[in-house]
C-alpha cells in the first residue's frame, strides 16, 4: 500500500450496480459530494509538536478522557416518528443530508485510522486514534438512524470503491481543519435553532448535535495545533492556499444548502441567513490559527455566492438535458462558475493577528 493508492482492490471486481441506491449515492464523486482523502503519511508522521507541547498534551488528555463516551446511542430522547408522514421531497432531502454527513464522517474515520496505522510518531498516533474513534461513532450513529428509512449503506464497499483524492499534508490540514470547524458551526447553529423552536425539529437526530459538534470542535483544535507547530504553514505563499480553501469550503456549503430547500423550509431556517451565521462562527473559530478570514460583510461576497448557486442549478439542468447539447452547455457553464469563483477569491480578505495561545472554548 502506498500513499497514492491506500486501498488496493483484490478479488472480484466491485459491482456498483449490486449496491442499493443509497450506497450508490454515497459513492458518487462530484464537487459537492464529500471525498475520501489520502496523503503522504511519512511526512505527516514526521510532524514535531514541540512548539505547542503544552496545548497539545492538554488536548490529547481531554480526548483520552472521552467526554462523549456513550453519547451516540439511542435513548428515551429518541422520538418515534412516522416517516410515512414526512413529505416525499423533505424525506429525499433529509436522506441526502444524512448520507452526505455519513460519507463525510466515514471518510474522516478512514483517513484518521490509516494515519494511525501507518505512523510511528506517538503524538500523531494518539491524536488520530481518538479522532478515528469519534468519527466512527458519528458514522455508526447516522447509519443506524437511516435504518428507520429502511436504508442501509455498505461502508465496506465505499472503502474499496470510492475514489481517493491525494493531498499533501498541509492541504489535508487546511481542508480538514475547515471541515471540522464549519461542521461545528453548522451543527451548533441547527441545535440552537431547534432549542428555540422544538416544534420545528422534524427528526430526533438533531437532539444529538450539541455533543456531536463539540467533537468537531476538538478535532479542529488538533488540526490548529498541527499547523501552529510549523509556522511556515500559516505564512508566505501558504496564505494564498488558505484563502483558496476558505473560498472553496464556503462556496460548496452555500451551493449544497440551496439544493435542499425543503429541508431548510421544514426546519424554519432561511438558507442565506443560516449560511451567513455559519460563516460568521467559522470565521471567529479560524482566527485561532489562520492569518486571514474572508470578508463576509463585503456585499460582493454574498452576491458572488448567489451567482455561483445560479450557475450550479443551470449545470444540473444541463446534466439532466444530456446529449451533445447538454454537454456543451455544461462546459460553458463550468467556465462561468470558474470565473465566479475567481471573483470570490479576489475579494480582499481581512487580516488576522494570531494570538500566542490558540486555545478556544466553544461559546456559541
Amino acid at each position: 500500500m502506498n500513499a497514492h493508492n491506500p486501498t488496493p482492490l483484490k478479488g472480484k471486481p466491485l459491482d456498483l450496480q449490486a449496491q442499493n441506491e443509497t450506497t450508490r449515492m454515497a459513492h458518487e464523486d462530484t464537487l459537492l459530494q464529500p471525498r475520501f482523502y489520502t496523503t503522504d503519511f511519512d511526512k505527516l508522521d514526521a510532524m514535531d509538536v514541540s512548539l505547542v507541547r503544552a496545548e497539545w498534551d492538554a488536548l490529547i488528555a481531554s480526548m483520552a478522557s472521552d467526554p462523549n463516551k456513550g453519547h451516540f446511542k439511542r435513548n428515551e430522547e429518541w422520538d418515534d416518528i412516522n416517516l410515512d408522514d414526512v413529505p416525499e421531497e423533505l424525506r429525499a432531502e433529509l436522506v441526502d443530508f444524512l448520507v452526505s454527513s455519513l460519507t463525510a464522517e466515514f471518510s474522516g474515520c478512514v483517513l484518521y485510522k490509516e494515519t494511525k496505522r501507518r505512523g510511528t510518531n506517538e503524538d500523531i498516533k494518539a491524536r488520530f486514534t481518538y479522532m478515528s474513534r469519534d468519527e466512527a461513532r458519528h458514522a455508526g450513529f447516522i447509519k443506524d438512524s437511516l435504518k428507520d428509512f429502511g436504508i442501509g449503506v455498505n461502508l465496506g464497499f465505499l472503502t474499496k470503491a470510492k475514489k481517493y483524492t491525494f493531498f499533501q499534508p498541509k492541504f489535508i490540514f487546511y481542508a480538514t481543519y475547515l471541515s471540522e470547524k464549519i461542521g461545528y458551526a453548522r451543527y451548533i447553529t441547527i441545535f440552537r435553532h431547534f432549542e428555540k423552536h422544538p416544534e420545528k425539529r422534524f427528526h430526533p437526530i438533531f437532539k444529538w448535535f450539541k455533543q456531536w459538534c463539540n467533537d468537531e470542535f476538538s478535532h479542529g483544535e488538533a488540526f490548529s495545533l498541527l499547523m501552529r507547530s510549523d509556522p511556515k504553514l500559516l505564512s508566505g505563499h501558504n496564505k494564498l492556499w488558505i484563502k483558496f480553501f476558505l473560498c472553496a469550503v464556503y462556496a460548496t456549503m452555500f451551493v449544497r444548502d440551496h439544493a435542499r430547500p425543503e429541508f431548510h423550509k421544514a426546519a424554519g431556517l432561511d438558507i442565506e441567513e443560516y449560511d451567513m451565521r455559519v460563516f460568521e462562527i467559522t470565521n471567529a473559530c479560524t482566527t485561532q490559527c489562520f492569518p486571514l478570514v474572508l470578508d463576509i460583510d463585503n456585499p460582493a461576497f454574498l452576491r458572488t455566492l448567489r451567482r455561483l448557486n445560479e450557475v450550479a442549478v443551470k449545470i444540473g439542468d444541463a446534466d439532466q438535458q444530456g446529449g451533445i447539447a447538454g454537454a456543451l452547455k455544461k462546459k460553458a457553464l463550468q467556465a462561468v462558475a470558474a470565473a465566479s469563483f475567481v471573483r470570490l477569491y479576489l475579494i480582499p480578505p481581512k487580516k488576522n493577528e494570531i494570538a500566542e495561545d490558540s486555545k478556544m472554548v466553544p461559546s456559541w
